[in-house]
C-alpha cells in the first residue's frame, strides 16, 4: 500500500502536547462534513458550534469556520450525521507535513493564513 491510500494515524500529527490533556476538547463534526482524516486543519461554524475543514474564505452556512481552530485527532465519517469528535485546540506542537487541508486551501498563502491561525489560540506548527 502506498502512502497516498494509506489512512493517516491518530495523532500522528501531534509533535508536542501540553502536559495532561489541556491540548485536547471534545468537539461535534457537522453532518456534511464528509470523511475527515487525522489531521485536517477545522475551524468552528458560529451558528451551530460544529467544526468542519477550515475552507480558505467564507462558505454560506458555514460562516465562521474560515477561521481555522483546531486540528482532527482521530478520523471521522460525518458524511450522513454528526459525530463526536476529539481535537487538539490548544498549546501544542504539530508537523506541518502531516497537516489536511480543506480543497479550497489551495496554495502557499492560503496554507500560511490557516497555519496563522493556528498559532493565534496557541498551535505552532513546524
Amino acid at each position: 500500500m502506498d502512502n497516498e491510500t494509506m489512512p493517516k494515524r491518530n495523532l500522528a500529527f501531534l509533535l508536542v502536547p501540553a502536559a495532561g490533556n489541556r491540548s485536547f476538547n471534545q468537539v461535534v463534526i457537522a453532518a456534511g462534513a464528509g470523511k475527515l482524516e487525522a489531521g485536517t486543519v477545522l475551524g468552528r461554524i458560529t451558528a451551530s458550534d460544529k467544526f468542519t475543514a477550515a475552507p480558505a474564505g467564507e462558505v454560506v452556512g458555514k460562516e465562521g469556520a474560515e477561521v481555522a481552530t483546531a486540528i482532527l485527532g482521530y478520523g471521522v465519517n460525518a458524511t450522513d450525521a454528526d459525530v463526536d469528535a476529539v481535537v487538539v485546540d490548544r498549546d501544542a506542537t504539530v508537523k506541518l507535513p502531516m497537516l489536511s487541508f480543506d480543497a479550497s486551501v489551495d496554495d502557499e498563502t492560503k496554507t500560511d493564513a490557516k497555519i496563522a491561525q493556528l498559532e493565534a489560540v496557541g498551535i505552532r506548527a513546524r
